[in-house]
């Protein structure tokens, strides 16, 4: 039953972020090639990374083609004329549809995580949680990567700690009520907290450049004690 639940989140986590790689790519204006290989990488890339840390070689993802396969094909689908430029052209369609699909992908991808290292190691929640967190944010680091872009997890609101939140929550659920359920609450509520965090705005603190004024008064004062 918890494979098949994995098997069925992982099959629309895929479609989720290989559409979400596309349409950076597409974005970026990439030629055909690029936006595929930039949807598989971002569908596929936390699996990998994941299996990696788990010891499962080699990663699911070249054990069962059907990932790789439907990212492709979902990248393909995006690059079609009539599609891209319906999202191009507006841009409020396209921060919807990333935003749901990178929410639908980071919420599946996270407790999927932590299921997959549930079922392959001994209780450990460390473990559980950075496995769940690096399965939800890693093919979206290396899309952004690959892109020329700052990771979306280092500058968007409440990205990695809805990831961990969730991935925390389903760690504590699956003692109580099993691993499938556990593992569509997370996903839910990963799910809700990127949408709450999109509409109101919550952000971590960030670093920002120190004012001009400082930076030429620090040089001023410099030059006076030369």
């Amino acid at each position: 039953m918890t494979e098949t639940v994995i098997f069925i989140l992982e099959i629309i986590g895929t479609v989720a972020f290989a559409w979400s790689g596309a349409m950076t790519a597409i974005k970026k204006g990439m030629d055909i090639f690029g936006v595929a290989i930039l949807g598989i990488v971002t569908a596929v890339g936390g699996g990998v990374i994941r299996d990696l840390i788990l010891g499962n070689t080699p990663p699911n993802t070249f054990l069962n083609p059907i990932f790789g396969v439907l990212a492709a094909a979902v990248a393909l689908i995006a690059f079609i004329p009539f599609v891209r430029r319906q999202f191009l052209k507006h841009h409020r369609s396209y921060d919807v549809s990333m935003l749901v699909m990178d929410s639908l992908g980071l919420g599946i991808f996270t407790v999927v995580g932590v299921g997959v290292a549930y079922e392959a190691v001994e209780f450990n929640i460390l473990l559980f949680a950075f496995v769940g967190v690096i399965t939800g944010v890693g093919g979206g680091v290396l899309r952004d990567m690959m892109a020329g872009q700052t990771p979306y997890i280092f500058v968007k609101h409440f990205y990695a700690c809805a990831s961990l939140i969730g991935a925390l929550l389903t760690i504590v659920l699956i003692p109580i009520c099993g691993v499938t359920p556990a593992m569509l609450i997370g996903s839910v509520v990963i799910i809700i907290l990127r949408f709450l965090a999109a509409h109101y705005r919550w952000s971590l603190p960030k670093a920002h450049e120190l004012p001009e004024e400082t930076d030429a008064s620090a040089n001023k004062e410099t030059t006076t004690k030369q």
